[in-house]
């Protein structure tokens, strides 16, 4: 079997013809021109789908909230207008005439985490992913949890402060923004990270209270689900020795019957909703 997989985010699609063991024959990346609407972006993953041959699936990791049995899009925000309603599936389908499965992508994550990378050990894992927002994934008994109508997880939207969700203030946006308010040339991630080293205290300083935030959050979903470990992804999470910092705060934060709780960076990199979202042909 030869699996062609799609993973749509807010900037960039990536596609890779997988086969079962994971493999990565052909890998290719294209901007998403998300803002300029869900057609527009359907349009353009169909124009790229098609410079692929050599496959009988299609397996689509995509932003938004999915009803994975419809292959539709339940509910996109306005990253990708118009994305909301779209028979992703039946689209792509009638296209290409081969069977289709689309994947909320930080669903697909963990499948692809679970599958080949930090969660292949384990059957109760929680998967989040921190970016503009913060995304999340549950897998109880080495099984996807949706809830009851297939859009659970949505931890970037749970209230970890009276004003506003845990996402307003542990997404890396979040982060950034307060650090280019410290300091303008700070425009993103990797810069911050470079300013730290250089010995910028204020900076630190900002970061430690981002760990404070991430760990609230995570510390609260670890009392809930009670989870083997939780894998945490999202470019931010590469960053050494971010990882360790996190684990160590969120352990001053828990009950110490949690205290066996891992946390543990994402594995698979950008491949991992790929990977994921192949993996639903998969049994």
């Amino acid at each position: 079997m030869r699996i062609l997989a799609a993973d749509i985010g807010g900037t960039h699609t990536k596609l890779g013809l997988c086969d079962e063991h994971g493999n990565i024959e052909r890998f290719t990346e294209f901007a998403t021109e998300s803002a300029r609407g869900g057609p527009h972006v359907v349009k353009r993953l169909m124009e790229q789908l098609s410079s692929y041959t050599g496959y009988d699936r299609i397996a689509i990791s995509t932003a938004g909230q999915v009803n994975a049995e419809e292959g539709s899009i339940v509910y996109a925000n306005a990253n990708i207008p118009d994305y909301t309603g779209m028979q992703l599936s039946k689209i792509v389908g009638e296209r290409f005439e081969v069977p289709v499965k689309v994947e909320n992508d930080v669903n697909a994550a963990a499948l692809g985490e679970a599958r080949y990378g930090s969660g292949k050990d384990l059957a109760n894992f929680l998967c989040l992913t921190f970016g503009t927002g913060i995304g999340g994934a549950i897998v109880i008994n080495n099984r996807l949890y949706k809830g009851a109508n297939g859009v659970a997880a949505e931890f970037g939207h749970m209230f970890t402060h009276p004003s506003s969700y845990y996402e307003s203030f542990a997404s890396t946006n979040a982060l950034v923004n307060e650090a280019r308010q410290a300091d303008p040339a700070c425009v993103n991630g990797r810069m911050l990270f470079e300013f730290i080293q250089q010995g910028n205290e204020q900076l630190d300083g900002i970061l430690n209270r981002w760990i404070d935030e991430v760990s609230l959050g995570l510390a609260s979903l670890i009392h809930i689900f009670n989870p083997a470990a939780v894998v945490v992804g999202g470019g931010v999470m590469e960053q050494l020795p971010l990882v360790e910092r996190v684990e160590a705060r969120t352990k001053t934060l828990i009950m110490s019957s949690f205290a066996g709780v891992a946390i543990r960076p994402a594995a698979l990199g950008n491949k991992a909703g790929l990977l994921g979202a192949a993996s639903l042909f998969l049994s």
